[in-house]
């Protein structure tokens, strides 16, 4: 039986999810440390995971056109190797090298951001980079769910347009979603019991992303960035120091 306070976590998380997704993104920092109040890292990753598969189908769906393939070909083998790491990194380490590990991603992908605001990085349009982008964006998504600013910085760069980013950019998430079901699933963290769990989810992200497309006109993405950014930051002081 599930208690109050670990279905309003849930609801939270769902909340989140679904206003990310629908409004301004950049939410994936905070998700995951939100459902660690109730549940230990690995165990937060596989209750997030089916909620995001069913908002990336949303994020697809909506956006269809101008998907550039050959940039996702480039990208998604090396994303399978990333995501094999971390499912290997997840067998090593126990819930407390987790948490220090989340809180350094966090604040790691909180840096890049910030980096990402005011110096051009014109070096991501080298092949190479595609390849070392897909393994880090694999790992990261695996073990953090927060590949969004690296994975953003590569695309950005591409000289896409405006629909061909967004549009790339779902696909390129809903596919390495998909290809981390089955690495979570044999390692356990990830079962029938999770997925009945993060149905708890859902009503959060309806009303989400319900909130999220009624504000994304009247919001001011570099006052929200921001904030998200400070929550983040004190999700991973929490993380590396209280825990």
């Amino acid at each position: 039986m599930i208690d109050v306070q670990t279905i309003s976590i849930l609801l939270v998380a769902g909340l989140l999810t679904g206003f990310s997704k629908l409004s301004v993104g950049g939410m994936g920092l905070l998700i995951l440390p939100v459902l660690m109040i109730s549940f230990s890292g690995p165990e937060a990753l596989g209750l997030i995971l089916p909620i995001y598969c069913l908002t990336d189908l949303i994020a697809i769906t909506a956006y269809r056109q101008q998907i550039n393939w050959p940039l996702l070909w480039r990208l998604l083998p090396m994303g399978l190797l990333g995501v094999v790491v971390g499912g290997w990194v997840l067998t090593e380490i126990n819930a407390e090298q987790f948490t220090i590990m989340l809180g350094i991603i966090v604040v790691a992908m909180v840096v890049l951001g910030i980096w990402l605001d005011y110096r051009p990085a014109m070096f991501m349009r080298h092949r190479l980079v595609a390849y070392i982008t897909g393994v880090a964006s694999g790992f990261i998504s695996l073990v953090a769910n927060a590949a969004g600013p690296i994975m953003s910085l590569f695309m950005m760069e591409q000289r896409m347009s405006k629909q061909a980013y967004v549009s790339t950019r779902a696909w390129a998430f809903f596919m390495m979603n998909l290809i981390k079901i089955p690495v979570l699933w044999s390692l356990g963290v990830m079962h029938w019991e999770s997925m009945y769990t993060s149905f708890y989810c859902i009503p959060g992200l309806l009303v989400g992303a319900l909130i999220g497309a009624k504000l994304l006109e009247h919001i001011k993405p570099v006052h929200f960035k921001w904030l998200i950014r400070i929550i983040a930051l004190m999700a991973a002081v929490k993380l590396l120091v209280i825990n």
